[in-house]
């Protein structure tokens, strides 16, 4: 079974959303360069984004200005759609963000038109908010979008890090929003950012 296999309903509103959502189960074939806290293997950007939905729901005391928490989950569950057709962009990786503005906007052409149009254009205004991570609502979900794989990275011996060849101003440099937008959460960041360089995983 597949897509082809789809039974059209003749309702042409409801079938494009339906196939939008069976669209989007190709994010769990997306993979990270986060390894699950079990180490078992890279997550993959379903997991991601439920993650870090997840986690906006639990810090928000910590945010430096008020946020509405329904629109910062909508964004961290849509925030890398595009990456179905774009691909997933390691962070740390400078020659691969290079052309990352453009592919993930042809991305985002192609994902987005595929909805009805005020459903494709919401969704659309939630990523570009995000990505532009200008208003209180963008800088938090960009907090948790840095977090996780943060996260992840502590309590696996700093895999990510050691295996790119990472350095603490890389890390620094990612993890600012979270300093500016939640010093309370950096206070911990930068015991992490220590201790991995203390342990190797991370390069001064």
């Amino acid at each position: 079974m597949a897509i082809e296999d789809f039974i059209e309903s003749k309702n042409i509103r409801l079938d494009q959303q339906l196939r939008f959502s069976a669209e989007i189960d190709k994010m769990t074939s997306i993979f990270r360069h986060t390894m699950l806290i079990n180490k078992s293997r890279r997550e993959n950007d379903a997991e991601h984004s439920w993650h870090i939905a997840v986690m906006a729901m639990l810090f928000q005391e910590y945010a430096a200005e008020p946020v509405d928490i329904s629109h910062v989950i909508k964004m961290c569950v849509v925030h890398d759609l595009v990456e179905i057709y774009a691909g997933d962009t390691f962070a740390y990786d400078p020659k691969a963000n290079e052309d990352k503005t453009l592919r993930e906007q042809k991305a985002a052409d192609k994902l987005f038109a595929q909805l009805p149009a005020e459903q494709g254009k919401e969704i659309r205004m939630l990523w570009e908010e995000f990505d532009a991570t200008e208003t209180p609502d963008a800088k938090y979900a960009a907090c948790m979008d840095t977090l996780q794989p943060l996260l992840h990275n502590t309590l696996t011996d700093g895999h990510t890090w050691a295996e790119s060849g990472t350095n603490r101003a890389a890390v620094e440099k990612r993890a600012s929003v979270i300093k500016s937008f939640m010093p309370e959460v950096y206070k911990w960041v930068e015991k992490n950012i220590q201790n991995a360089i203390s342990k190797g995983w991370l390069k001064e």
